[in-house]
Order: C-alpha cells, then sequence, then structure tokens
C-alpha cells in the first residue's frame, strides 16, 4: 500500500508544537450537512458529535438545559413494526441519543448523523416546538407514558402523547421512553431515525393506508410530512409541509422572537 510523504519540514513544525505544549490547529467540521441519499453511507453519532462540537454554537432555548444534558437509550432490535425489515437491521440500532449540547448542536447532530438537510430540521423542530424540549402535545385520555396518566401533567381527565422538541408520541414508540422525554437528543435522535426509515423506502405499510402517489425512496418532503399525518402525501400531510417550508424560507429560528437564551 503507498502511504503519504510527511515532509521534514511537516515533522520539524510537529515537534515544535509537542515540544511548546501550543495546541494542534482544530480540524473544523462541515458548515452546514445536507441530505444524503438512500443507499448512501451515513456518519456514525460519534463521527457527528466531533464535526458539531468543532462548531460552538451559543444556547437560544435556556428552557432545555437540564434535558440537553442528558443523553438517551437504545430502543432495540424490534422497534420498527410493519417496515421493511431493513428498519430493524440498519436504522435500529443506530438510535440512542449519545449527544449532549446546545439546542442547534443537538439538532445539526441528529441532522448530520440522519443525513437530512439541518435547515429542514431547524425548521421542523420550530414547527412542533419552537425548539422546547418541554412541549407537551395529543392530549388524550389513552396511551398515557407510565407516571403520566389523566391529569397528571396539568390537564384533568387528559395526558399527552406527544412529547419534546420533536413531538414524538409514545403510543407509537414505547421502547424509547423515557428517554423522548427526558433528552433532547434522543427526541431528536429517534425522530430523523424514523425519518430516514420513511426516506430510504422502508416504510412500505404506507402504500397500504389512504395515500396521494405512490411512496417510495428518496422523497425528502413526503417524509416531512408523513411525521405529522402518518400517511403519505395527504390532505394534512401536505398542510404541514407547506407550513414547515413557510418556518425555512423565513429562517425563523434566526429571528429575534425565537431567541430564549
Amino acid at each position: 500500500m503507498r502511504r503519504a510523504r510527511v515532509s521534514a519540514v511537516a515533522v520539524i513544525g510537529l515537534s515544535v508544537l509537542v515540544q511548546s505544549g501550543a495546541a494542534a490547529p482544530r480540524t473544523l467540521g462541515p458548515a452546514f450537512f445536507n441530505t444524503i441519499k438512500p443507499g448512501k453511507k451515513l456518519p456514525s453519532g460519534a463521527q457527528c458529535a466531533r464535526w458539531v462540537r468543532s462548531r460552538p454554537m451559543k444556547e437560544n432555548k435556556g428552557v432545555n438545559a437540564a434535558f440537553n444534558h442528558r443523553t438517551g437509550q437504545r430502543v432495540g432490535r424490534n422497534f420498527f413494526q410493519g417496515d421493511a425489515g431493513q428498519a430493524n437491521k440498519l436504522i435500529a440500532p443506530r438510535v440512542n441519543g449519545d449527544f449532549t449540547g446546545t439546542t442547534a448542536q443537538i439538532l445539526r447532530w441528529a441532522a448530520c448523523k440522519w443525513g437530512i438537510n439541518q435547515n429542514i430540521v431547524f425548521a421542523q423542530a420550530a414547527v412542533e416546538s419552537w425548539w422546547r424540549q418541554t412541549t407537551k402535545g395529543d392530549w388524550s385520555a389513552n396511551g398515557c407514558p407510565p407516571g403520566h396518566g389523566p391529569g397528571v401533567d396539568g390537564m384533568p381527565g387528559l395526558c399527552p402523547q406527544s412529547w419534546g422538541i420533536l413531538q414524538n408520541r409514545y403510543p407509537y414508540e414505547k421502547s424509547s421512553w423515557p428517554g423522548i422525554m427526558r433528552s433532547t437528543a434522543m427526541n431528536a435522535d429517534l425522530a430523523y431515525a424514523i425519518w430516514r426509515t420513511c426516506y430510504d423506502g422502508y416504510e412500505t405499510w404506507l402504500n397500504t393506508v389512504p395515500h396521494n402517489g405512490r411512496y417510495g425512496a428518496g422523497n425528502e418532503w413526503g417524509c416531512v410530512g408523513r411525521w405529522f399525518a402518518g400517511r403519505w402525501r395527504t390532505g394534512p400531510a401536505e398542510q404541514y409541509i407547506a407550513f414547515v417550508k413557510k418556518y425555512l424560507r423565513e429562517r425563523i429560528w434566526t429571528t429575534p422572537n425565537f431567541q430564549q437564551p
């Protein structure tokens, strides 16, 4: 195997750095994470963590402080029900919520790990929760998580089914509990693992329920809409897509009113 040659000047320079105690220059990770096509290799969570941390970002959601400093959990290899077998083989084992940082960094980490345009992630998280991990939704008398029965969270006779920055829904994600509530990284990690499962074409059940057009791999926005509607390109899915695109155009996460340090 041919190896790259190292010049004497480079060796001397490195020796000087070591002897003087000076830090080696930090290598910056990508400034922007774009969508990675189906079938292409995704970076590991650890690699994404190094890239994201090489570009510090200020906290703009102080309410998330405790949640941002907790990591997540495994969901098990049988998490995906009704999907093609690749979902449990290739996607489920990667879910772990193993990252801490500011809210923006956590969303970038999830975008990197699952190969989705980071600005879509920023916009969708704004639609779902205004980037607040404390957000609760889809209040119901049924489908309550352990310890959060009807009335516990402040709504008499009701409990929240959806939790956190991306509003992950407990009844369909039970093995992720309590991580999706306790950890911002876990919440985002699982949300975009599910998006990737859709984007890679593994959610074949979408063609067996009401849908518009044929579901298949590689439809970035169709899989954003599926997150909200649980259906493929139906009216509610299209309305949700339009809402996320609006926030994307506005770059809502950069506006003054969005900043809550």
